[in-house]
């Protein structure tokens, strides 16, 4: 019964839900129409598994280093380290070995991924150590992991992501984490974070409406001057529009993943100023009904304009 305990805990310190983030690896193949190129989303999956065990080292270390205020924190001291069910001697040698199986992997994916993944871990290390700790860098240090998880992606496959959903990234990764740096002020105070004392809820307030802007408009243009990818002549739409309306295939269809978006957008501004739950937001995306619908249904709506209109 203990070692089965032991082994949940550790599953649980590894915090899969948060491999959510991820995901983000796959964007490069997916919105350049080559999901389904076999070589490439082998080598997606190699880039997926790599910053899985890399992120998940970097958690361990982080709760290390944060074990005593975790403990005073309301939900983090349910973590398996701060509630006493990993030694924090067991827990250090986890985190070396994945930390060892991630770069490992990566080096055998392709040297310049191996170099961004290095260059990701070690900043998820800085991060940990101080760079958190500082008001305004450590939401930006939130953004830019973000941001190489999409870059590491364009490494792997040699695709490279639109400018216009780049800076899309950038804003929402910003919203998300001034909304979680919020629900932390609102729920917790200063006592659990000490960049926090140099927030004010009103100074918050405002980074999460100005990057919400940003994210909305800058996804706006994306959907604007972005032309669709097509395996023309190969999709069943494809080849009935083609005969039908040929006129519908040179609209600009991606303007119509605005809906989601915007609802989804709104549906996690309510989340954060009324509803005060902004502070894990890996788990709000994979919980909440609402939010989940508008992913989905945004992710559908893309992969159909790229691989069958």
């Amino acid at each position: 019964m203990l070692r089965t305990v032991k082994l949940n805990s550790i599953l649980e310190e590894l915090r899969p839900i948060q491999w959510i983030k991820n995901l983000a690896i796959f964007a490069a193949i997916i919105l350049n129409g080559q999901l389904f190129n076999k070589e490439l989303f082998i080598k997606s999956i190699f880039a997926f598994i790599t910053f899985c065990l890399l992120s998940s080292s970097s958690y361990i270390i982080n709760d290390l280093l944060d074990v005593n205020k975790d403990r005073l924190h309301p939900v983090k001291k349910n973590r398996p380290i701060a509630r006493g069910d990993i030694p924090e001697y067991l827990a250090a040698f986890i985190a070396i070995i994945l930390l060892i199986l991630g770069l490992t992997i990566a080096l055998f994916t392709s040297y310049g991924f191996f170099i961004i993944s290095l260059f990701f871990i070690l900043l998820q290390y800085a991060y940990s150590l101080f760079l958190k700790k500082k008001a305004i860098i450590d939401i930006v240090g939130i953004a830019l992991f973000f941001i190489i998880r999409a870059y590491a992606g364009e490494i792997v496959t040699g695709y490279h992501l639109p400018i216009w959903i780049m800076l899309a990234v950038i804003f929402l990764s910003l919203f998300i984490a001034s909304g979680k740096r919020r629900s932390e002020l609102v729920n917790s105070g200063i006592k659990t974070r000490s960049a926090l004392a140099g927030y004010g809820k009103n100074l918050l307030n405002f980074y999460t409406t100005m990057f919400a802007v940003c994210t909305l408009i800058t996804y706006a243009m994306f959907t604007f001057f972005e032309e669709s990818v097509a395996f023309t002549g190969s999709g069943l739409l494809h080849r009935f529009l083609l005969e039908n309306i040929p006129n519908a295939l040179n609209r600009k269809w991606y303007m119509i993943t605005l809906l989601p978006v915007i609802f989804g957008m709104m549906r996690y501004g309510q989340i954060i100023f009324e509803m005060q739950e902004g502070e894990r937001p890996e788990r709000i995306i994979a919980t909440d009904i609402p939010l989940l619908i508008s992913v989905l249904t945004w992710g559908l709506m893309i992969i159909g304009i790229v691989y069958a209109i």
